[in-house]
């Protein structure tokens, strides 16, 4: 996919004429070395933020708090400097923030649009493998998981209190069907409240979407008050974020954000979703599956042009 990028800039620049500074951030998560992937995400938005007079931060997701390491937040701030990047200090650190996360969900308890489930990935494999041997097909989210078959949604509350006295692990769940009428009912059932706006193309394109596509997603879990869902709608408002530059990957995913900031009251950016780097099989780069960072490849000697050329276009020209 080739954009045309100047287009693109002169597109964003006059929206920035009649509306908030460009402001987009850079939010990895420090349980990893940076891949080329990420070193293409950071320069598209900070080069974006250039471009239109605006501002690009950098966000730290560390709500793993198992498996970030310090080292990796140390080598984010040296990969992102030796690409030329800078950025505002001090960085926001998720792990800093779990109360105001918990006020969030607290949020939506209140609105009884959550409820705890203490189902396992057994549990709910179990159950669709259960309802599919006996003939009946299941759907799949965008992501090509099994939709969580509501085992524990419709619990009588004398059931649920007697398993949060058992102690027992569990996740809280955002009841999708519950949360989508209530933004009907506060926004009209005529107003078509169920998009987005994206600008990868070039210009604004309105983005529907089905709110029920990714089911009862989890938000929360019984030791940590936030999910990456959570978290990130609640950091981008604080963050006064006006466009969200990220990868292919999550379009997908920002229906449950855009759900998210219409119950929590919370302002949506504009999105742009840009193109992976992929590797020559045409599989996208991820530290799930040990790709190596890109600090590897300047310790071998690459200069940074050498890298930058590794990239898609405006910086190099590999393909998307």
């Amino acid at each position: 996919i080739r954009l045309d990028y100047a287009a693109l800039i002169r597109q964003m620049i006059e929206q920035m004429k009649t509306s908030t500074a460009f402001k987009t951030r850079f939010a990895p998560s420090p349980n990893g070395w940076l891949h080329l992937g990420h070193a293409y995400s950071a320069l598209i938005g900070a080069d974006l933020a250039a471009q239109a007079g605006g501002q690009f931060i950098v966000r730290l997701e560390d709500i793993d708090v198992g498996r970030a390491r310090p080292h990796f937040v140390d080598g984010i701030y040296q990969d992102l400097e030796w690409l030329g990047l800078d950025w505002p200090q001090p960085v926001m650190v998720q792990s800093e923030r779990f109360e105001i996360y918990q006020t969030a969900l607290d949020k939506l308890r209140q609105q009884e649009l959550v409820y705890p489930c203490w189902a396992t990935r057994r549990d709910i494999s179990n159950a669709v493998a259960k309802r599919t041997a006996d003939g009946e097909s299941w759907p799949r989210d965008p992501d090509g998981a099994p939709l969580y078959p509501s085992l524990y949604r419709n619990l009588p509350d004398s059931e649920r209190r007697k398993l949060m006295w058992e102690g027992g692990s569990y996740a809280w769940r955002l009841d999708m069907q519950k949360a989508v009428q209530m933004i009907e009912r506060n926004e009209g059932n005529n107003s078509a409240p169920f998009y987005y706006i994206e600008t990868a193309s070039g210009e604004e394109r309105r983005v529907a979407f089905d709110p029920l596509s990714y089911g009862d997603v989890v938000l929360a879990r019984k030791d940590v008050p936030t999910s990456y869902h959570l978290a990130v709608v609640v950091d981008d408002a604080a963050q006064n974020i006006t466009h969200v530059t990220r990868g292919q990957d999550l379009q997908a995913a920002t229906s449950i954000h855009i759900v998210l900031q219409k119950l929590l009251g919370l302002p949506t950016p504009l999105y742009h979703h840009h193109g992976l780097v992929r590797d020559t099989s045409g599989r996208r780069l991820s530290k799930q599956a040990g790709d190596s960072g890109f600090r590897e490849l300047r310790q071998m000697g690459l200069s940074l042009e050498a890298v930058k050329a590794l990239l898609p276009p405006p910086f190099g020209n590999a393909e998307i």
